[in-house]
């Protein structure tokens, strides 16, 4: 009910397209927003709304050319707001305000008859036995991603229990999800890249639990409130937690760790190799449980 209209954005990541941002934002000036919420640190996200004529364009200090295109610039003080929604939550507010706790838990509200037609498109029917939805893609890089095999035992595992098993993902993801597809034991419906995001949601809803890297499918399945294991290795739940009480997070426990980068600068990846199937399916039973 807060949100009037939603508008998607036409780039991908890394596009800077100048021509086409500035015909966005010279589109939306005809609505006469008062303020703009940067939220990206970059120099093009800052664009549409300068273009877009918005009196207030809020935003932390990013890439420095940023400076000629935000009017509302402040400094993020990492230590106060840690957390990633925190540093969200706090550009909405005045500066120094405190914010609003307990922090809300983003929830979704899944329309059925979307399901139904998701569904029917791609010629699925809803599961009759418990189904978990893996999702071992992780766009910001390898350090992110559980090995393929792992996930193919882990697989391998609850299809043996009798479970049904379905892989979520962008196309970027394809690969990692043939490599599961692969290696596990038993049938797989891989619906990586053949799914919207809205599809994607709708039908991670049928879902009864969930094993996830830190992506933004594990926070849509936090979303979503299922019984999750979110695995992490060069990230930290300290800056991007899953909202949601019911998810288990698993990592080690190691000196290197996080290192936020996208492939392990130490070359072992020991993050990710130490953190064993078994412990993954331990949590699984606990969070089903």
């Amino acid at each position: 009910p807060e949100i009037t209209e939603a508008i998607s954005s036409p780039f991908q990541h890394g596009q800077l397209k100048l021509s086409q941002r500035k015909a966005l934002g010279r589109a939306l000036k005809k609505h006469a927003y008062d303020q703009a919420i940067v939220l990206p640190n970059s120099f093009k996200s800052a664009l549409v709304p300068y273009w877009a004529d918005i009196p207030k364009r809020t935003g932390w200090q990013g890439e420095w050319p940023r400076r000629f295109l935000l009017n509302d610039m402040r400094s993020l003080d990492k230590e106060t707001y840690p957390l990633m929604i925190e540093h969200f939550m706090a550009l909405g507010v005045d500066p120094g305000k405190p914010l609003q706790k307990p922090y809300p838990e983003p929830s979704f509200e899944i329309d059925s008859d979307n399901v139904v037609d998701a569904l029917e498109k791609l010629q699925l029917t809803t599961p009759e036995r418990p189904m978990l939805a893996l999702a071992p893609g992780a766009e910001f890089g390898p350090s992110k991603r559980w090995p393929a095999d792992y996930y193919a035992q882990v697989a391998s595992q609850k299809i043996k229990e009798g479970w049904d098993v379905w892989i979520f993902g962008s196309p970027k993801d394809a690969g990692i999800a043939q490599q599961v597809v692969d290696q596990t034991l038993g049938d797989v419906t891989n619906l990586t890249g053949k799914t919207s995001l809205e599809e994607g949601v709708d039908l991670l809803s049928l879902a009864t639990a969930v094993v996830s890297n830190d992506s933004g499918l594990m926070h849509i399945a936090a979303a979503l409130n299922k019984p999750m294991v979110a695995v992490y290795g060069s990230t930290s739940t300290r800056f991007t937690p899953p909202l949601s009480d019911q998810v288990d997070v698993v990592m080690e426990n190691l000196p290197c760790m996080p290192c936020f980068k996208r492939t392990c600068p130490l070359g072992h990846w020991r993050c990710m190799l130490d953190l064993k199937p078994e412990k993954v399916l331990k949590h699984l039973a606990k969070v089903i449980d």
